[in-house]
């Protein structure tokens, strides 16, 4: 455990330990952090206890996480394990130098959170079996759901890397061309009217692959840093017009919104789940997985109304709902011998269960739009977002007596531009 307090519900527990980029108003520049309770600890001010090989290669003068993505798994255990020390309450070079505790423990509250990676390219997948089956039955049918290729490979398509944007970003409702009723064969030129949330997780690659040489399921989980939470917003009727025939575009590159802590996968291996083979059908051999790379995350989606007085969840869902894994996604992606980077993003997709509550977007929550879906005791109802809309998703790991948490994904829904 640590010297530094942590509540039993906290996102940040000493058994998380996830990396952010941070500043703060006395020193503006982004550097590395590292959350813990209701803190940070800012690992400029203490990378005298890590290795120089280390600090100069992945901490001095980093602005961004890509350093320590791209640093591979000694490095990866190195810093945790360096951090787990400092941090310990056995440990006194940090717990019992008060100066220095008052110089690299700041309160969160007094923290300003950035991106944590420069991305450089942007992938959503679209993995989510009972997702994917409720958006086909929508507009296919029961018996078309599934098209032909989706339970044989992950299906993905590449998003816009330059509108990702970190958790408290406002998010202007686009404007498109869309049908203006349901039978019109002709757009006009209109804001977004069916404006959607789409819970997801997102991971960070860890080193690359060399340009033509695919990475593969042997060493895929060296590949993969840690997690975040995503809310890929969605312009459901700008997307139906525009997608056939190589699918969304302007209905999905306006914004996509992270959670700022990356969860790394040492902290998540507690809560790995156990192997499940995919048999029916069998995937090719290279997508063939031996052992379980599925996690136990639970996950929230809360919506607050302009007139609310506090948020009202609509959605709890689960990651283990995931029928492709982290793995592979990146396996398939880089099968072609696509050279992925360090601090490339890849998407779950958006993450549904089984059951009307675990819906993922309020696509399937109003069901097409043909039901209200309530927001708590507040009296109001949605089928899709309103201006003025703030949609906070959140989710962690249960341990005993702890949690790994991702913090808060969290963005408000802001008027189109006037046309």
């Amino acid at each position: 455990m640590s010297f530094i307090p942590v509540s039993e519900d906290s996102d940040f527990s000493y058994q998380n330990l996830p990396y952010g980029i941070f500043s703060t108003s006395s020193n503006t520049t982004p550097r590395i952090g590292v959350a813990i309770g209701d803190y940070v600890l800012d690992v400029s001010a203490v990378q005298h206890f890590f290795s120089p090989e280390l600090a100069g290669c992945c901490i001095n003068n980093q602005s961004t996480l890509n350093a320590l993505m791209g640093g591979g798994r000694a490095v990866w255990t190195e810093f945790r394990n360096t951090l787990l020390k400092v941090l310990s309450r056995d440990e006194p070079c940090l717990r019992d130098n008060m100066g220095l505790r008052a110089q690299a423990i700041i309160p969160m509250a007094d923290v300003t959170m950035h991106l944590p990676a420069n991305i450089g390219d942007y992938t959503d997948f679209y993995s989510s079996r009972n997702h994917a089956t409720n958006v086909g039955t929508m507009f296919r049918g029961k018996d078309n759901a599934l098209q032909p290729n989706w339970l044989h490979l992950p299906v993905g398509y590449h998003g816009r890397a330059s509108s990702v944007v970190v958790s408290g970003t406002g998010i202007r409702r686009p404007n498109g061309q869309v049908l203006p009723t349901p039978t019109a064969t002709t757009p006009v030129f209109a804001p977004c009217k069916l404006f959607d949330f789409e819970l997801e997780m997102g991971f960070f690659v860890g080193p690359g692959n060399h340009h033509g040489s695919p990475i593969t399921m042997e060493t895929a989980a060296d590949h993969i840093f840690g997690m975040v939470l995503m809310n890929d917003w969605s312009a459901r009727d700008i997307q139906k017009w525009e997608y056939v025939p190589l699918g969304p575009f302007n209905a999905k590159n306006f914004g996509t919104t992270i959670s700022p802590w990356v969860v790394t996968m040492d902290a998540l291996a507690p809560f790995k789940l156990p192997h499940e083979p995919k048999v029916d059908p069998s995937p090719l051999p290279y997508l063939k997985e031996d052992d379980s790379y599925s996690f136990d995350i639970k996950l929230f989606v809360s919506l607050q109304g302009e007139t609310m007085s506090k948020p009202e969840v609509v959605s709890r869902s689960n990651f283990k709902y995931m029928y492709w894994s982290m793995r592979q996604q990146l396996v398939h992606h880089s099968v072609t011998g696509c050279n992925m980077r360090p601090g490339d993003l890849l998407g779950s997709g958006t993450i549904s269960g089984v059951e009307d509550g675990e819906l993922g977007c309020m696509l399937e929550l109003c069901w097409k739009g043909t039901r209200e879906v309530k927001l708590g005791e507040s009296g109001e109802v949605r089928k899709f977002l309103k201006d003025g809309d703030n949609v906070i998703m959140t989710g962690y790991a249960q341990g005993n007596g702890y949690r790994v948490g991702f913090g808060r994904c969290e963005g408000k829904v802001l008027p189109a531009n006037k046309i």
